[in-house]
């Protein structure tokens, strides 16, 4: 069996031969980002949903109860950059608030049923990341995640 670097590798691969689109039923963006301790360059591919003019990404980790490592980097260094499509951005995280996880969790279930699964629930109530686009002030409105820079 593959362990994970593999399968993230072929993902990003897959991404971008395909100007951005890896097969399946969920969209996903490339997120660069700085390790916590290590400083190091890191890349995810990631599962996200198009919250106005930002992104929310899903620290599911497959409804394991602790988060991924990639969501500690962003609490640590939440000045990131994603690729979405053919597009690179840099962006800003945050975590979303209670209010926010419920509605963006439910769009999210109801796109992509895998979500609906009590495990993922538990841990997306644990930590659920939203990017939103940095930009200038008026221009970042009250959308939620990694905001564009």
């Amino acid at each position: 069996m593959a362990d994970s670097n593999d399968f993230n590798r072929r993902i990003i691969e897959e991404f971008r031969a395909n100007n951005g689109h890896v097969g399946g039923s969920m969209d996903v963006l490339l997120l660069h980002h700085t390790g916590a301790r290590s400083g190091a360059q890191r890349v995810n591919p990631l599962a996200y949903q198009s919250i106005g003019e930002g992104y929310a990404v899903f620290a599911s980790k497959a409804g394991a109860q602790t988060n991924p490592a990639w969501f500690h980097n962003l609490i640590a260094h939440p000045d990131a950059t994603v690729e979405v499509g053919t597009e690179t951005v840099k962006v800003r995280a945050r975590v979303a608030e209670p209010t926010e996880r419920d509605v963006i969790y439910a769009r999210q279930a109801e796109r992509v049923p895998q979500f609906a699964k009590p495990q993922a629930e538990l841990a997306l109530a644990n930590g659920r990341t939203q990017i939103r686009h940095a930009a200038p002030p008026s221009l970042v409105t009250q959308t939620t995640g990694l905001v564009r820079c």
